[in-house]
């Protein structure tokens, strides 16, 4: 609460990621107070931003696909990327109790970080199959 607190409206700066307060693993599971430290109340407001539309954009893609099971394999990884985003900010606010999920994209780690990618990679592969062409075949 510290951290994110002293980061005030723009932040501290840049810092090669050494932040004052005494924060554990501060490029894993507490990025997020690390990201409000540095680039502070802006920095941490286009974060989650950015987090909204691609869940916006996720739940435009799960309304336009026409196969359920589409729609269904869209919403789970909703629900995946919704709760980890929840958690890692309730955590690092201390609102909720510290669990070492990562906040995905940002957070230190290549295999959550694959996880993501390959998550991303079946919406789109849902999202290529909705597009009708203009000579399709079909």
């Amino acid at each position: 609460m510290l951290a994110i607190g002293s980061g005030q409206l723009t932040g501290k700066g840049i810092g090669g990621f050494e932040v004052s307060q005494d924060i554990p693993e501060f490029h894993t599971d507490m990025i997020f107070t690390s990201i409000a430290e540095q680039f502070g109340f802006f920095g941490s407001s286009i974060v989650i931003t950015i987090y909204f539309l691609l869940i916006y954009r996720l739940i435009h893609i799960a309304i336009k696909s026409k196969d359920p099971f589409g729609s269904y394999m869209i919403t789970g990884i909703i629900g995946m990327f919704a709760f980890q985003i929840f958690q890692n900010i309730g955590m690092s606010v201390k609102l909720l109790p510290i669990t070492g999920l990562p906040l995905p994209f940002i957070s230190y780690g290549g295999s959550s970080t694959l996880t993501y990618m390959i998550a991303i990679g079946i919406v789109l592969n849902i999202y290529y199959r909705i597009k009708t062409y203009m000579f399709d075949e079909s």
